[in-house]
């Protein structure tokens, strides 16, 4: 059932490196399927079934044939050398290469992935969800038919250490991120590459024209999204999904099902009927005469930029958090074209946009909120303290967006918490 998976490791002892969600997945998988062979757990953190724990568990890594790494595990720092290393998605690829669509990118990729399938599943078709959307990939082998498309949501992390690519990978694009765990943006960028830099002449990669230098270097089949022209199949104002940011995930979701060989027009009835995802331009609703959009997904300044643009008007902005050492001279530049008039920063990441901000001149179209002459900036340490800023200087109709530009990790679980936290503070508003 799995034999190119069970062939690769069969007769190999076995290290599973980190235990979360995707390393206890794969134990699941080797002793169900491989019970004879050699398998030891590293992490970090002593817990039950690990057998190597403490500051010292990458050590392991050398004491074992072959190591089967999860995502959340750097190893930017360590000598990898002598290690073969593979990962859950690795595998899975060499399996069911020809039965995938992968979706990558540093922003849209889970939209994009849960906008696919739904098409896939709307029109009939046996899709099954995948991935970095929160479902290990060894937990839904059983579930794939030779009818099945598996719809993979690709995570950098997922792609670092793959030497396989999808039948269909989509590329949606590429800023700075993640460089705790890769350490520079030439091997995070590299890492996303590897979404198509293994494909075969039968392969497809759907990518932005940006990124075309890069797939023609890789001599592979490419459908650039970015240059589709849907105006003559969709009604944009129809669209659930909001901004151009998301109009070219709806333009990427339909190429990569016309990639793997289905007709775009048979999909296009259903893009009306997808629902957005929790805390992606997510609206909480008006409460004390005030509108509230959770986009606590933004980690980045690109996707900050574009909350911004799809909404419009923005009132109060809030931003900051866990600082990743990204570059935010971007954002800064935009707010110096684009008038907010109240920024609201919090964490490490918002004293370094704060300082950039102060150094931008002042806004050169005040027009777009009457009576304001430049943004005022201030600063709060929790959820609560923003919001009792709010309460002391928002008025009827205005717009107060999350949408963070930072990693969420410094007071928060995830960015899911964050935006649950900003949502309840919210309907709570006025009250």
């Amino acid at each position: 059932m799995f034999d190119l998976i069970l062939n690769r490791l069969r007769g190999q002892r076995i290290l599973v490196l980190g235990f979360g969600r995707e390393g206890k997945s794969t134990l699941r998988f080797l002793n169900k399927y491989m019970p004879e062979t050699v398998v030891a757990v590293a992490d970090k953190n002593a817990m039950e079934g690990v057998t190597h724990s403490g500051e010292g568990y990458l050590e392991a890594m050398y004491d074992y044939d072959i190591v089967i790494k999860t995502p959340g595990i750097s190893l930017k720092d360590f000598d990898t050398k002598d290690v073969e290393i593979t990962s859950q998605t690795d595998l899975f690829l060499s399996q069911f290469h020809a039965q995938t669509i992968g979706i990558t990118g540093t922003k849209g990729k889970s939209t994009t992935t849960s906008l696919i399938y739904h098409l896939l599943k709307s029109s009939g078709r046996d899709a099954i969800l995948t991935g970095n959307i929160g479902i290990p990939c060894f937990d839904i082998m059983e579930d794939i038919q030779p009818e099945s498309i598996v719809v993979y949501e690709l995570s950098a992390h997922q792609l670092e250490y793959v030497h396989n690519s999808p039948r269909v990978g989509v590329l949606l694009n590429i800023f700075e991120e993640h460089l705790d765990h890769f350490g520079t943006m030439q091997r995070y960028a590299g890492a996303k590459l590897n979404i198509m830099r293994y494909m075969g002449e039968d392969d497809t990669a759907v990518i932005h024209e940006t990124l075309m230098e890069e797939a023609w270097s890789m001599f592979v089949n490419n459908i650039v999204f970015s240059l589709f022209d849907i105006d003559d199949l969709v009604d944009r104002t129809a669209l659930p999904l909001l901004g151009e940011h998301n109009l070219m995930n709806v333009k990427a979701a339909l190429l990569a099902c016309y990639a793997y060989g289905v007709d775009i027009r048979e999909l296009v009835p259903f893009l009306y009927t997808f629902k957005p995802l929790e805390h992606r331009l997510e609206p909480v609703g008006t409460f004390g005469g005030v509108t509230f959009v959770n986009d606590s997904i933004s980690t980045i300044p690109q996707a900050a930029i574009s909350a911004c643009e799809a909404l419009g008007r923005v009132d109060f902005l809030l931003l900051g958090g866990f600082d990743r050492g990204i570059d935010y001279q971007p954002l800064a530049d935009y707010l110096k074209e684009h008038l907010v008039p109240h920024l609201l920063f919090t964490g490490k990441a918002g004293e370094r946009m704060m300082q950039l901000i102060t150094k931008v001149p002042e806004p050169s179209v005040p027009e777009l909120v009457e009576g304001v002459e430049g943004p005022t900036l201030s600063q709060y340490s929790t959820m609560e303290e923003a919001f009792a800023y709010l309460a002391a200087h928002a008025k009827p109709g205005d717009v107060c967006l999350l949408s963070p530009a930072a990693s969420s990790y410094d007071q928060y679980k995830n960015f899911e918490e964050r935006g649950r936290k900003f949502k309840h503070l919210a309907e709570e508003f006025g009250k």
